[in-house]
């Protein structure tokens, strides 16, 4: 089982070139970062915590692809990865491009990991009729798979229309990116990961047990495989027995939470986490 590190990493946070770097170093597989545009004051939306208030680190998140494009420069193995991109409040041309140069300058380390999402306010802003969220996302993901996959790709579907079209470079991993969906267990979510995607990211890792056994039924029903996908739990507070128990339950990748903090507060956890590296 694999071991990432998490943070939400923002312009008060650990500079995310310094934490891959040290990152790598210290033997870490994967750096996940999340997305959020923007936090409308309104705040309608109660905080996906259970906090009364959002957490100041939702309104200062970095661009996850511009920092991911940054951690890339200064490490050669650690796999990059969005934990998680809203793909429902993009432009599915445009984002496929970002992705696709992504994937090509850090030479095919990148983990896409997406999400529905979950704060109305942020939607709203974009366009985005929360209640067709999944709908959405579902067929943006579909059309820029169709963009890197083929040297001319059209897309004709209710939220996404575009005409055959050229669009370079390429990603570097075929047909594409590494694929994650991140939400709770339900037929839907599973019903998308078969369809499209290559592996689930369940927040913090609770129902793990009782949920596999679904998704394992929704890939089979697709003619998938489902021992072809990763298992990875999101924003883990570890420890040896958790870790181990997710590790017999086919888990391939624990991704450990590191507070969105400066240097001095997040290398001491860093370090502690290091213990983990080739336990489970």
């Amino acid at each position: 089982m694999r071991i990432g590190i998490t943070i939400f990493a923002t312009d008060r946070s650990m500079h995310p070139v310094e934490l891959a770097r040290e990152a790598e170093a210290r033997g870490f597989q994967s750096l996940f970062v999340p997305e959020h545009t923007h936090i409308p004051i309104s705040r309608r939306t109660p905080p996906p915590t259970g906090e009364s208030e959002l957490p100041e680190e939702y309104k200062r998140t970095l661009d996850p692809f511009v920092a991911l494009a940054a951690a890339s420069s200064v490490t050669s193995r650690l796999r990059l990865g969005t934990g998680i991109a809203l793909v429902a409040q993009h432009d599915p041309i445009v984002l496929a491009k970002t992705l696709a140069t992504l994937d090509h300058l850090c030479a095919g380390r990148l983990v896409l990991g997406i999400g529905y999402g979950w704060n109305v306010d942020e939607m709203e802003s974009h366009g985005v009729d929360a209640r067709r969220r999944r709908a959405i996302t579902r067929e943006k993901m579909l059309a820029m798979q169709a963009l890197w996959a083929n040297d001319v790709a059209g897309f004709r579907g209710e939220f996404v229309r575009f005409e055959p079209s050229w669009q370079w470079p390429k990603p570097v991993q075929k047909p594409r990116p590494r694929v994650w969906i991140g939400g709770a267990a339900g037929p839907i979510l599973f019903a998308q990961i078969a369809e499209y995607a290559d592996g689930w990211m369940p927040i913090g890792g609770a129902g793990l047990k009782a949920a596999l056994p679904e998704l394992r039924r929704a890939c089979e029903a697709r003619g998938r495989d489902p021992g072809t996908l990763d298992i990875a739990p999101m924003g883990v507070l570890p420890d040896a027995a958790k870790l181990a128990f997710y590790a017999s339950l086919g888990v391939t990748e624990a991704v450990l939470r590191l507070p969105s903090a400066p240097r001095d507060v997040v290398m001491p956890l860093l370090d502690d986490y290091t213990r983990y590296l080739g336990t489970a």
